[in-house]
């Protein structure tokens, strides 16, 4: 397998984790203060050595020196950046692939991917990678040539313990997306049964927990945004995972409580359905019903088990990290032998 140095944004923390295990040289920006645009290496997460943070000089030099063969996009304005600082054009003068994280927003059937329009995408010279295929199916990619390839996920072991007779669910800035991630189902379901919420922005949902009665308030006391590592531990000790999302790409957080042994209660949205087998867990359009089984669950450390077992077997069977690593490493392959030959 020849190692291709691939020049990559850290975006997404979970998905960038995985991706940094194939055996290439990743290379990360890096700016003063490390904003969005140059966060660098992981701090929270746990990366190879092959992960290098460079500077916008110092990504200048490396190309100027050969020593970058790809570049991975994830926000449009990438692109922009990559001339920017380096003189080049994706897809022009370097081989690049655009990854979308995200199902469409707005009317999703008719919403035009950002990238469909743009010259290298649409005459099919760069990619458009996407995670799951309902995202695929949703996008409007226009002419842009399209590839799925679906997470993997680097098993944490089996480490539920289910002690704590509490369901765990992870949102991000529950309060802004409060649709959109079903934070009103969280609510619903949490002053049901004993809960705890995990994520950033999570500390915003204290005041609307305290109106939904003594079971909700009591959550407001069990807020937390911790690191990966730290929020594997503590999850493993919930009795049950709670994915109350009505419109999201697949999210990692979901997959990795899976690998850790936590049966699932989630809405049959986006691509639950392939995530979440009737062995793993229970898909409902009702919240009441997602209420009513967390409580069986919590009252049955057994049966909640036997759910979290097969839910972690499903997980590591449909998303294993070595057919996802293979299949990024032959399209990066692919793509720069392509250009090799052009």
């Amino acid at each position: 397998m020849a190692v291709v140095r691939v020049l990559l944004w850290h975006v997404h923390g979970s998905w960038t984790t995985a991706f940094v295990q194939g055996g290439h040289e990743y290379l990360v920006p890096v700016l003063p203060g490390r904003p969005a645009d140059g966060r660098g290496r992981a701090r929270t997460w746990d990366w190879p050595a092959s992960v290098h943070e460079l500077t916008p000089d110092g990504l200048r030099r490396a190309f100027d020196e050969g020593g970058v063969d790809a570049v991975l996009l994830q926000r449009p304005h990438e692109a922009r950046l990559l001339r920017a600082w380096t003189g080049r054009r994706a897809g022009h003068d370097v081989p690049a692939v655009y990854l979308e994280h995200d199902a469409p927003g707005g009317p999703a059937a008719a919403t035009r991917h950002p990238m469909a329009d743009a010259d290298v995408v649409a005459g099919g010279r760069v990619p458009v990678v996407h995670v799951t295929g309902f995202n695929a199916l949703m996008w409007d990619t226009g002419r842009a040539r399209t590839v799925v390839i679906d997470h993997g996920v680097p098993d944490p072991g089996p480490r539920w313990t289910g002690e704590r007779a509490h369901v765990a669910a992870v949102v991000n800035e529950p309060v802004r997306r409060w649709r959109a991630a079903g934070t009103d189902v969280l609510l619903h379901v949490a002053s049901r049964v004993p809960a705890e919420v995990y994520g950033m922005g999570t500390e915003h949902l204290a005041e609307h927990l305290g109106t939904r009665g003594p079971t909700a308030a009591a959550t407001a006391g069990r807020l937390y945004d911790l690191p990966q590592a730290a929020l594997h531990d503590r999850l493993a000790g919930a009795r049950a995972y709670l994915h109350p999302y009505r419109w999201t790409s697949l999210g990692l957080a979901l997959l990795e409580a899976m690998a850790l042994g936590l049966p699932v209660l989630a809405l049959p949205v986006t691509e639950a359905y392939a995530a979440v087998p009737p062995s793993a867990g229970v898909l409902s359009t009702d919240p009441d019903e997602l209420a009513a089984v967390a409580r069986r669950w919590l009252a049955d450390p057994a049966e909640a088990a036997a759910y979290g077992k097969a839910a972690r077997e499903h997980v590591l069977t449909r998303y294993p990290l070595d057919v996802f690593l293979d299949r990024w490493t032959t399209l990066l392959d692919q793509e720069v032998s392509a250009w090799a030959r052009a």
